[in-house]
């Protein structure tokens, strides 16, 4: 009876010691771990820093359509950390000048989509993880997400490859959406 009454107490204080924070106090935390707290819970978009990328953006970058969509979903699991999130979830398509889609995951569940990750220090871009066709080829990594506040119809994104270990013959390997650029989007 004792070991029951201790794990419910245990349990309790886990409970009631749970906080929820925001998701700047998250990105400060990423870049200072000092600053971090025990037992997250839930990291929520209090002031709704993630409305702004949600929608369908566009935009074509030597000789290719890109599309985005962006959803904002709350309070989900994020990894085996068992903290939940308010994140963005997306989506790309990418067409050549023909039409001829090179790669398309809208029709893929959440869970396979470029799930995002969180903000930098100063807030001014977002973080999503992206995989593309050719995960052995380093076509995996982070698509930066920038809107200005004074152009909020149009964001840049830029992709940041992981790592640099290829695990099989990428002779003339391209990554997905190309690296060192910024492709400029326009809000549809």
């Amino acid at each position: 009876m004792k070991k029951i009454l201790f794990i419910i107490i245990i349990t309790l204080s886990k409970v009631i010691n749970a906080q929820t924070v925001s998701l700047e106090f998250m990105a400060q935390c990423r870049a200072d771990p000092s600053v971090c707290v025990e037992n997250v819970e839930y990291v929520k978009d209090f002031n709704n820093l993630l409305n702004k990328y949600v929608g369908t953006w566009k935009g074509t970058f030597d000789g290719k359509n890109y599309e985005f969509n962006f959803i904002k979903k709350e309070n989900v699991e994020r990894g085996s950390s068992g903290i939940r999130w308010d994140r963005l979830i997306g989506r790309v398509k990418i067409t050549d000048q023909n039409g001829i889609v090179e790669y398309d995951n809208f029709n893929k569940p959440d869970s396979e989509a470029n799930l995002g990750d969180n903000f930098y220090k100063d807030l001014t871009v977002y973080l999503t993880i992206f995989s593309g066709a050719k995960v052995r080829c380093i076509d995996y990594g982070y698509l930066n997400l920038r809107i200005k506040p004074e152009t909020p119809n149009n964001m840049t994104i830029s992709f940041v490859p992981d790592n640099d270990i290829v695990k099989q013959d990428c002779t003339n390997f391209q990554t997905t959406i190309p690296t060192s650029v910024k492709i400029n989007l326009t809000k549809q």
